[in-house]
């Protein structure tokens, strides 16, 4: 980043006693937030990954910096987002951030949500779409408009499909409205958000506080539901079966990825080519359509004449498998669901630049405080990109964290490897991420990298201290499957 001066102007004003709000508007950035929800960070056309139509977000990827190597920390349920999404409106670590509506009250009482924050420094708050934590947004946003469940509704016909293609004629089609979801209420739940944006974008011109703007995507999240136009931009033959196809994963069931498990019962067991090509095609589809709706909130921004004074941050709460070693959601230490994509545009932020240092994607909550001139409290444990933005070169984090469950899955990630445990069975597996992106080559009973293990588990043990990880690693006690869906 070669000019921070909002960010600079605003800290001037905090030390010479100046109101915030008594600063002009060029002088506090507007915060715009775009979330997606399941969102790899493969599916950008941009990045160079997949045969994927996303121009809208090739947009940001070309006008500001990505960072190639955005995390999730975890979750303590099979809702993953739900952890996500807490840590990202608390600025705490998964095993520190709350769980429930009663857990979030403090927080909530003391204004030290995201919002409340940012409203605290003279910002008009505005939130639309999923929101999946258990406090309630119109009592922290300025304004919350057609606030979302954690998924839209979805039916039986939509799971296990398809078999075959004759199955797949007489069954469930994304784009029939019939089945609700995210056609319920007559208008794709996508769009909404972009009407909803451009409506507030408009109106905003009339107001001279600062704008945060919490623009929450259901999408790509099943049911994948998209008109069929954009299902048809991907026939099958254009769909192409991952590197890391299985279909089966070794361990699904003792890790909580099989049957037990209602993302995973999407597609059927074994997973095949077919089912996994429609599958992706679907997935494929729903966020072409997605990318249509950003675009219209990026030309609304442009219309409100303040797109040069926006900090514009995209993001989703973590990946997803769909089909990548025998796995269809979230639920596990791969990279295609631990990574979500990560890009920021605004003023002085480096145009078509990437950062590669491992982040936390919860990260942006501390790098839009600092950017507002927000003292940050002492509950924030996430970082600031600002320094990263300013030198890539300076230190971020010394290993990324991954967990899923109290006692079923840890990962670490340092230095190019990758240490992911399977407590209750005592597996370990080992990637060099850096040789072996796909993670097809376990390297976890080769002796050549017997030293790389032990400092890893030993780093890993660190971390857990750090954090107040409830694993026992000696006694680590049996799988937990009471898996209950993640509803409204």
């Amino acid at each position: 980043m070669k000019n921070l001066s909002h960010l600079k102007l605003s800290l001037v004003a905090s030390v010479c006693g100046l109101s915030v709000l008594s600063a002009a508007k060029t002088e506090q950035p507007n915060i715009l937030f775009i979330f997606a929800d399941d969102l790899s960070y493969e599916t950008i056309r941009a990045h160079s990954h997949l045969d994927i139509d996303t121009p809208n977000l090739d947009r940001l990827v070309a006008e500001g910096t990505t960072f190639t190597r955005a995390y999730n920390m975890g979750s303590w349920t099979g809702a993953v987002c739900m952890a996500s999404r807490s840590m990202i409106n608390t600025g705490q670590f998964v095993w520190r951030t709350p769980r429930k509506a009663a857990d979030f009250k403090p927080a909530v009482a003391a204004g030290q949500t995201w919002s409340q924050l940012l409203k605290s420094a003279g910002y008009r708050t505005y939130m639309t779409g999923k929101w999946h934590v258990p406090m309630d947004a119109a009592k922290i946003f300025d304004v919350a408009v057609d606030i979302r469940p954690g998924m839209p509704m979805d039916v039986k016909d939509g799971y296990n499909r398809p078999v075959d293609e004759a199955a797949y004629e007489a069954g469930w089609k994304p784009w029939e409205t019939k089945y609700g979801g995210f056609w319920e209420g007559g208008t794709h739940w996508s769009e909404v958000i972009a009407q909803h944006a451009e409506s507030f974008l408009a109106e905003a011109t009339d107001d001279e506080a600062p704008f945060f703007m919490y623009l929450a995507f259901n999408a790509p999240h099943d049911p994948r539901q998209a008109p069929k136009e954009y299902v048809d931009m991907y026939p099958l033959d254009r769909i192409e079966l991952p590197e890391n196809f299985l279909a089966k994963y070794p361990h699904q069931d003792e890790i909580g990825c099989g049957e037990s498990l209602r993302d995973a019962r999407l597609a059927p067991f074994p997973r095949s080519e077919y089912s996994i090509k429609v599958n992706r095609q679907e997935y494929f589809a729903i966020i072409t359509h997605m990318d249509v709706q950003i675009g219209r909130i990026l030309d609304a921004l442009e219309k409100s004449g303040y797109r040069d004074n926006t900090y514009i941050f995209f993001t989703a709460d973590h990946g997803l498998a769909v089909g990548r070693h025998g796995l269809i959601g979230k639920q596990n230490m791969y990279e295609h669901s631990l990574r979500p994509p990560f890009m920021v545009v605004g003023p002085g932020v480096e145009a078509g630049a990437q950062i590669d240092a491992p982040i936390y994607l919860q990260d942006v909550m501390p790098t839009s405080l600092e950017l507002a001139g927000v003292e940050l409290p002492e509950q924030v444990e996430f970082k600031s990109l600002l320094p990263l933005l300013e030198d890539e070169t300076v230190e971020h984090y010394d290993a990324i964290y991954g967990a899923y469950k109290k006692n079923l899955q840890r990962a670490i990630l340092k230095d190019d490897y990758k240490l992911v445990i399977y407590p209750t069975i005592d597996v370990l597996r080992l990637y060099n991420l850096r040789e072996d992106p796909q993670e097809m080559q376990d390297l976890a009973n080769n002796p050549e990298y017997a030293p790389k293990l032990q400092s890893l588990m030993a780093d890993f043990e660190t971390l857990q201290a750090e954090l107040d990880d409830p694993l026992d690693l000696e006694n680590p006690g049996s799988p937990d499957f009471t898996m209950k869906p993640h509803r409204h």
